[in-house]
């Protein structure tokens, strides 16, 4: 596989210079099956995101024409918004069935995302599929090679990329406001997950798993748990999994912070660094790995290679209740998340909506950019006109939110391993430990592939 990490500096001095989509090498496919252009839009998963979804492309008023849900429930409160779209309780029904779709919205549990994903890129659907893009390496690289021989119009729902303060941060590195950056920290204070209960109430962590539940409990109404489980081990229906966010922290379901809030905060240093693919990743800390509970606190440190000019660099992952050391020692402001950037000239610290450039005295009168990066029309309406062949491609689009994905797996997979790993992500395999291999992907309940 070829990771996709072309010049995105290129793309976007080439937008801000106002030179159109198609100059740019951006497909303008338009595939839309009705006369008016609209594309006509298939929802897999409608509560939680997916519901969220509904009510944004209802305002776009474009046309959603099916959906799909396991849940009785939010599949009903979804078409009373849409009630003239067809509905399915299961999304295999659905592919059978969606010649008339142009685009797809991926919004179900991370462990059936790519089962929900890979059919409507190979019938050559645009899709748009929420975070994390799958469950683990192995089926985010099948979703990845996918979407670039489909050729179609692609975005992983990472919504905080779509920010104002993203694209300032970006600009700012990229025009070297704190010089070559060869040291990144990026940590949030989340802590749910594995952990003693002592900590879970220290932590506020009103999802507090002690352990895998030994006994079953009724599943609710409306609710089809097999079809839910998918192509995970079957286990027998417990509060402790459902409903979401509850899922998130099991390994089987959703692989806990790392994965889940690596796709908004790593997101940042991978966008402004131009990073690709790790060199190494190393477990720094965290509690013996439970077999099967993501833990609530950990941290992990990758070191990536050159990218053209850019140099070396180490980024180091931070959840739950440990933080760079620069922070602890008061050397820089206590936000409870953030990134930072440390280059040759200063640093930058950054969060969702904010950003600062340190020392604050060094940089009290520093000219920033003018901003040279377009705005974002919202990541909905950004994948729609794409789709639309109005518009260029989608920031997010697999080819650079796959191997995104793929490294923030590659930090479960480190920790799980108990041990630094050196990654050759062309053969993926790992160089000194092929007993990690383990970690990268699982084989599916009866029923249930990828092939």
């Amino acid at each position: 596989m070829s990771f996709d990490s072309t010049s995105r500096r290129r793309f976007l001095k080439a937008n801000a210079l106002t030179i159109g989509a198609t100059a740019l090498g951006f497909p303008a496919i338009t595939r839309c099956a009705s006369p008016n252009s609209k594309p006509q839009i298939g929802m897999i998963g409608v509560g939680g995101r997916g519901r969220k979804h509904v009510m944004e492309l209802t305002k776009l008023k474009e046309d959603i024409v099916a959906m799909v849900d396991v849940n009785e429930i939010n599949l009903g409160a979804a078409l009373e918004n849409v009630p003239k779209a067809r509905s399915y309780g299961d999304f295999r029904d659905f592919f059978a069935d969606m010649d008339d779709i142009d685009a797809v919205f991926v919004s179900s549990t991370e462990h059936t995302h790519a089962f929900a994903t890979l059919p409507p890129l190979k019938a050559g659907k645009h899709v748009y599929c929420e975070k994390p893009l799958t469950r683990d390496v192995h089926e985010c690289r099948i979703i990845t090679e996918a979407a670039a021989k489909a050729g179609v119009q692609t975005q992983m729902g990472t919504q905080i990329h779509a920010s104002e303060n993203y694209r300032r941060v970006v600009e700012l590195i990229e025009s070297g406001a704190i010089g070559p950056v060869t040291e990144c920290h990026v940590w949030t204070s989340r802590a749910w997950g594995w952990q003693t209960e002592a900590e879970a109430k220290e932590n506020k962590d009103i999802l507090y798993t002690p352990d895998t539940p030994t006994e079953s409990m009724p599943i609710p109404d409306g609710l089809d748990w097999d079809l839910w489980i998918g192509p995970a081990p079957y286990r027998d229906f417990h509060e402790f999994y459902f409903p979401g966010p509850r899922w998130y922290r099991w390994w089987d379901f959703g692989n806990g912070t790392m994965s889940d809030l690596g796709s908004h905060r790593n997101d940042l240093p991978w966008w402004a660094l131009s990073l690709d693919a790790p060199l190494t990743i190393e477990p720094i800390s965290g509690p013996e790995p439970h077999p099967d509970i993501a833990p609530a606190t950990m941290s992990v440190k990758y070191t990536y290679g050159k990218r053209g000019e850019l140099p070396p660099v180490e980024l180091t992952w931070y959840q739950g209740n440990v933080k760079p050391e620069i922070w602890n020692k008061g050397e820089i402001p206590q936000w409870k998340e953030g990134c930072l950037f440390i280059g040759e000239e200063g640093m930058l610290l950054a969060d969702y909506s904010k950003n600062l450039l340190l020392p604050e005295e060094k940089f009290a009168s520093y000219k920033r950019p003018a901003p040279y990066i377009p705005p974002s029309p919202g990541q909905q309406a950004e994948f729609i006109l794409a789709c639309k062949g109005k518009g260029p491609k989608p920031l997010c689009h697999f080819g650079y939110s796959g191997p995104l994905t793929e490294a923030n797996h590659l930090g479960n997979v480190a920790y799980r391993a108990g041990k630094k790993l050196e990654w050759d992500a062309k053969t993926m395999k790992f160089r000194n430990a092929p007993e990690a291999e383990k970690y990268l992907g699982r084989s599916y309940r009866e029923g249930w592939s990828l092939e």
